[in-house]
């Protein structure tokens, strides 16, 4: 049995979260003419009896998921109880169109109502079904009766989760207080974040180290987890106090401190932050000013890996999320410091370090994800 999974705009970090919480060596369907944002496992598992698949709730970067279907198509829809079916079909095949992907869909209705089902297709604007329709259609695999099919050539895979992008906006939304000034860091991104440290047991304490607002202290607990965030900022932690506070969580620390010279308590089971990103820029900085950031961004990263080096265990992960900044030639310029990191006592995750780039089109500061295990 093979898992699909539909990848986010920035599939290099989709990947890298799906290998990193679930192992198998996912990877992107690749065609002649290019690759689809569409990610395999890299061996078939034998059974959903022996294996917990992926859960789309605990996945900031994958749209969708789904499974390959062991039946034909209108052989798996005639097998369903009774009652009105909805279908949605997606089609990723090398020629496809929103005409091909609705054709598909009316010809299974057309077969089904001769059968005597009552049948509705969800219409496609293009070829594949948005996350939006998917979710507010019911195709999400939680009615057996409302099923979103994916066809790659002569494959099909059956939708089992969408990704419920009406709860980040409600979780994000509604956290009372906010600060635009020190950035906003999304769910997805900060749940990303978490989930790159690897697998972890229920009830490991996470450290924010820069909390914030407390975005990544939230989805750690709403992961199971005991969150640990410290700021520099009395302003932030009261914020962050404020925000989990909110939601009625209460299985979370906050101290005031310094990064860079603070002591933290233990246990430490991983440490997921967004780190100082420097000065914000509404245009491309100059070269004095994109120097002057790159030397005070470096000192403070590096001097906060310094001092947290010595207070946590051999291979406790540590996933922070550092600035890169957009240049003239419209590439992005990172902090030259991995020799300085690994001279710390960290092992650095160098071969997804290049895609992990986490930006919107032409964001000024973007976020440059390093992955690191302490030596």
């Amino acid at each position: 049995m093979r898992y699909l999974a539909v990848l986010g705009r920035q599939p290099e970090i989709s990947i890298a979260e799906l290998n990193a919480l679930y192992g198998g060596g996912w990877h992107k369907i690749s065609f002649s003419d290019g690759a689809l944002n569409l990610a395999l496992p890299g061996s078939e598992i034998p059974s959903e009896d022996t294996f917990v698949p992926p859960a789309i709730e605990r996945l900031g970067g994958t749209l969708k998921l789904a499974v390959e279907l062991d039946k034909k198509p209108i052989e798996y829809f005639m097998d369903l109880p009774e009652g009105k079916i909805t279908i949605g079909v997606s089609d990723y095949s090398r020629k496809s169109s929103r005409k091909t992907a609705s054709a598909e869909a009316l010809k299974l209705k057309k077969i089904l109502v001769r059968h005597g089902r009552s049948v509705r297709v969800v219409e496609n604007k293009e070829a594949v079904l948005s996350t939006a329709t998917s979710l507010h259609n019911g195709l999400s695999g939680k009615n057996e009766r409302k099923v979103e099919l994916i066809k790659i050539d002569d494959e099909w895979f059956r939708v089992i989760g969408v990704q419920d992008i009406d709860a980040y906006a409600r979780r994000d939304q509604a956290r009372p207080a906010r600060d635009a000034k020190v950035g906003m860091l999304p769910p997805k991104l900060a749940q990303i974040l978490i989930n790159l440290c690897g697998p972890l047991s229920n009830g490991s304490t996470i450290l924010d180290p820069f909390c914030g607002t407390g975005v990544v202290l939230q989805e750690a607990i709403l992961m199971g987890y005991r969150a640990y965030g410290t700021d520099l900022s009395e302003r932030m932690i009261e914020y962050s106090k404020k925000n989990l506070t909110h939601f009625k969580f209460k299985n979370f620390q906050l101290e005031v401190g310094d990064a860079t010279n603070h002591k933290w308590a233990q246990p430490i089971s991983a440490v997921a932050c967004e780190g100082y990103l420097g000065k914000p820029f509404s245009k491309i900085p100059n070269e004095m000013e994109f120097l002057e950031q790159k030397q005070e961004c470096s000192a403070t990263v590096l001097g906060f890996l310094k001092n947290l080096s010595s207070q946590i265990k051999k291979d406790v992960p540590v996933v922070i999320a550092i600035p890169a900044w957009l240049r003239e030639n419209e590439k992005y310029e990172r902090l030259d410091i991995l020799d300085e990191i690994s001279d710390l006592g960290y092992n650095v995750n160098i071969k997804t370090r290049e895609g992990l780039l986490y930006y919107r089109k032409s964001q000024i500061v973007a976020r440059d994800i390093i992955i690191l295990r302490k030596k």
